[in-house]
């Protein structure tokens, strides 16, 4: 990958109006310059008594209060290799951040004494040597987004908070808007780049991508859904579609469309009764399964009583104007027989612009995001328990409930072609939950105990089966690991990878023998 930036400069030039005037002693012409390198901030270690220390030992989630002994930020591979090379020599647990957008406390454990920061390593670009692009793992989704959409006119189905790290989203599978077209993040990762540790303690650099006579083809596959801090620290991703031929790198990623079609109907709690509440749930439900394969897209943002509405946003993968007929005739039928009044609102930006413009938490809040992901929509009963929790007496200002469409494109991959299992799912669901107070555990029980009642015929949790189809890694919940709020027969890892997790097991064991690359939830390494 070599030092950042590349940009090279030209010593004793001179640069006006476009032409460069070399001159040397003199005034005469000057031999060809040499081109060097800029020089390369870093590695920067930075300790509690250092007044950087507070800025860059940052916690998204404001239920976790991060004390490691340093954070290091790295600006190339060679840093990222030698910072790993020392913790490993040390005996000191290291934890990787990119984006920092973590649930939960993988990267702000006690545990945790080196924070390696690799957001500075930030760079999207062509990589002519394996055709394909390459991000670097502290690039946010947004800079992606701008850089491949600005450069060459094209895209990756990531998610919709632009301020998320690539390093995490990608590795967990990565989705969002375009994904019912385009499939998941990971359908269109060429390779990984990576530093690993070997059964000596040493680092080193390795990548790995998907051509079948790859040796290190397996490392590729762990990092299609495997999830973050697992296997190493990524330094790039390489990124071409599987079916994308030739060199021309505008054709080798999807093309998003020119437009973001959209529009939000918007309900008054106090409109709304249990039984407008219920039909109008069910119908969402009952639509997308009837429809896994329509360019429409949905998200049911079913906000607490207490922020005084909620909403369904809608999106649709056409140009007008078939895209306000489909819309049109999907809100037509999901609003059938509720009854309650709505306020529509459209919208129709250009695709960038609604991209970059989405709303993202800035962090440092407490909450807990509880997820999973269904074959099928919620039964009478549990809309019936959605209601209930979302309608108590206590202002829980910060607790919702997304539902949102998946399926499409995402279903027709083999659930064993990438490490990310659930491509049977038609919905991924969150249940979310901020508060003001880190020492408040009434409330994190609250969002607990809401959860457990939803997934009450499955021991509390979303097992795989005709209803359920597990859940995301990228929506990492440690109460899956525990008896208290997990009852089911079904392992945390069960829930996460389903089938793929012993293959996972015996990657790490090649990749990460040491196991120097752990956290609450990490794959263990197989005997």
């Amino acid at each position: 990958m070599g030092e950042l930036p590349r940009r090279h400069i030209l010593r004793g030039t001179a640069v006006a109006g476009g032409a460069a005037a070399l001159t040397g002693l003199g005034g005469t012409a000057a031999a060809r310059p040499r081109r060097i390198d800029p020089p390369v901030p870093g590695p920067v270690t930075v300790v509690p008594a250092d007044p950087r220390y507070a800025s860059m030992n940052k916690s998204y989630n404001g239920r976790f209060t991060p004390r490691p002994d340093a954070v290091r930020a790295a600006y190339s591979a060679e840093q990222v290799l030698q910072a790993v090379d020392e913790a490993v020599r040390t005996g000191k647990q290291i934890a990787v951040r990119s984006g920092g957008h973590c649930y939960e406390d993988f990267v702000t454990s006690p545990d945790v004494k080196i924070v390696l920061d690799v957001s500075q390593m930030n760079e999207v670009s062509f990589d002519p040597e394996h055709q394909a692009f390459a991000v670097e793992s502290g690039a946010t989704l947004g800079q992606v987004y701008k850089s491949l959409y600005y450069g060459w006119g094209v895209t990756i189905p990531g998610g919709s908070c632009p301020s998320v790290g690539v390093g995490g989203h990608i590795a967990g599978g990565g989705y969002g808007t375009l994904s019912r077209r385009y499939g998941m993040v990971v359908d269109h990762l060429y390779g990984v780049d990576l530093v690993v540790v070997d059964k000596n303690g040493k680092a080193r650099r390795v990548v790995a991508t998907r051509r079948a006579d790859d040796p290190h083809r397996d490392l590729w596959w762990a990092h299609t859904g495997g999830g973050g801090g697992n296997f190493g620290v990524v330094l790039r991703y390489l990124l071409r579609s599987p079916q994308a031929r030739g060199k021309d790198p505008s054709t080798l990623l999807p093309t998003p469309p020119a437009t973001a079609p959209g529009l939000a109907v918007t309900w008054q709690w106090a409109d709304v009764d249990e039984r407008a509440f219920t039909t109008l749930v069910r119908n969402h439900g009952t639509w997308h399964e009837r429809h896994p394969r329509s360019p429409v897209s949905s998200s049911l943002a079913l906000s607490h009583r207490a922020a005084g509405q909620f909403q369904l946003h809608v999106g649709v993968d056409a140009e007008q104007p078939e895209a306000t007929q489909l819309m049109d005739a999907y809100v037509k039928d999901v609003t059938g027989g509720v009854g309650a009044p709505a306020a529509t609102t459209r919208s129709d930006q250009p695709w960038l612009t609604a991209t970059l413009g989405a709303e993202t938490y800035a962090g440092g809040t407490p909450f807990k995001s509880k997820a999973g992901f269904l074959r099928r929509r919620w039964t009478d009963r549990q809309i019936a328990v959605v209601h209930k929790h979302l309608n108590d007496g206590d202002q829980r200002w910060g607790a919702s409930v997304h539902v949102t469409s998946f399926g499409g494109t995402i279903n027709t991959v083999a659930p064993d072609a990438t490490a990310f299992p659930h491509r049977d799912a038609l919905f991924s669901v969150s249940y979310d939950l901020y508060w003001a107070d880190p020492a408040d555990t009434e409330e994190i029980n609250w969002i607990r105990r809401f959860y457990q009642e939803v997934y009450a015929d499955t021991g509390g949790v979303p097992v795989p089966g005709d209803a359920n189809s597990g859940a995301y890694v990228n929506y990492p919940d440690a109460d899956l690991a525990d008896p208290r709020w997990n009852t089911s027969d079904a392992p945390w890892h069960t829930l996460y990878y389903r089938a793929n997790y012993p293959r996972l097991q015996q990657i790490k064991a090649r990749w990460d023998p040491r196991n120097v690359f752990h956290h609450a939830l990490s794959v263990r390494p197989r005997a």
